[in-house]
């Protein structure tokens, strides 16, 4: 059951890639990352209500939330607006190195860490296709991955020495706080706020349904080894792929198909890297969405 909820969770997750993709057809990707992150604050509000939880308040948590938050923000900032720029399906074979990017920043160095990363570095090439002018939105999700790596690292200390629920839901109400003065910047018209059926669809799976896969996802870690967490959420960039012909009708070349394989083998290498349970990075973003 706790990995069948998991497959059901990494689902979600590839989801979000095509969904966010088609609705900033008609928002403004800020505006999209408040509106989600609003969501999903407000569920893990009432989350807090339903299950009686305490939001604590102590200064190392709201410390330890600032610096994670930074990262996540600067994630979110830079997967959703490169995703104007490239294809859902690239989105998410790129997001899924941060896999292999965690080790790298622990210094938790070990042969698979270095083979996972020569076959990421070729996958990449491939899947980009590198040229004179580049790609700006895989560059920006290669950053993405950066960013999410980090936050991870940060939350494997943070989650043992604070409460991690509090933890998660001022993550949430800070997101929402620096994501407010970009609505201004932005200036979206108002009929990008319209309650389309997109943009509803789009706020469901993003700001929905993956808030519920992130309370799904902290209840299997608790259960299932990491090296088995790690190996199913490696399937993720499949599914968003899979989603992204289905319902935006993107496609790859020979090429692209590679290079994407590449990065999900290198993915499942660099996830079975350190072959101790206690010396995994956590998998899996803490994120709504």
């Amino acid at each position: 059951m706790p990995r069948l909820a998991l497959l059901l969770t990494t689902f979600i997750w590839g989801a979000t890639f095509p969904a966010t993709k088609a609705v900033l057809e008609q928002i403004p990707p800020l505006s999209f990352l408040f509106l989600r992150f609003f969501l999903g604050a407000l569920l893990v509000g009432g989350g807090f209500l339903l299950w009686k939880l305490r939001l604590h308040r102590e200064p190392a948590l709201l410390k330890a939330s600032t610096i994670a938050t930074c990262w996540l923000f600067l994630g979110y900032l830079l997967q959703t607006v490169g995703l104007n720029y490239t294809t859902a399906s690239n989105s998410a074979f790129i997001t899924a190195l941060y896999v292999i990017i965690v080790p790298i920043i622990l210094r938790r160095f070990d042969r698979r860490v270095w083979l996972a990363t020569g076959i990421a570095t070729v996958g990449l090439w491939l899947l980009v296709k590198p040229s004179g002018s580049g790609n700006l939105g895989d560059v920006l999700t290669l950053g993405c991955a950066a960013a999410f790596a980090a936050h991870i690292a940060c939350l494997e200390r943070f989650t043992r020495e604070v409460d991690a629920p509090s933890l998660f839901a001022w993550q949430m109400i800070a997101m929402v706080g620096l994501l407010l003065p970009t609505l201004l910047v932005e200036q979206a018209p108002a009929q990008a706020f319209a309650p389309t059926a997109l943009l509803l669809v789009g706020l469901g799976v993003t700001g929905g349904l993956a808030t519920g896969a992130f309370a799904i996802q902290m209840w299997v870690q608790r259960i299932v080894p990491a090296q088995q967490v790690a190996l199913i959420f490696s399937s993720e960039p499949a599914y968003a792929a899979g989603l992204s012909w289905y319902f935006l009708g993107e496609t790859l070349d020979t090429q692209g198909w590679i290079g994407g394989g590449l990065i999900l083998l290198a993915v499942l290498v660099g996830a079975f890297g350190n072959g101790s349970q206690s010396s995994l990075p956590p998998v899996g973003k803490v994120q709504p969405a």
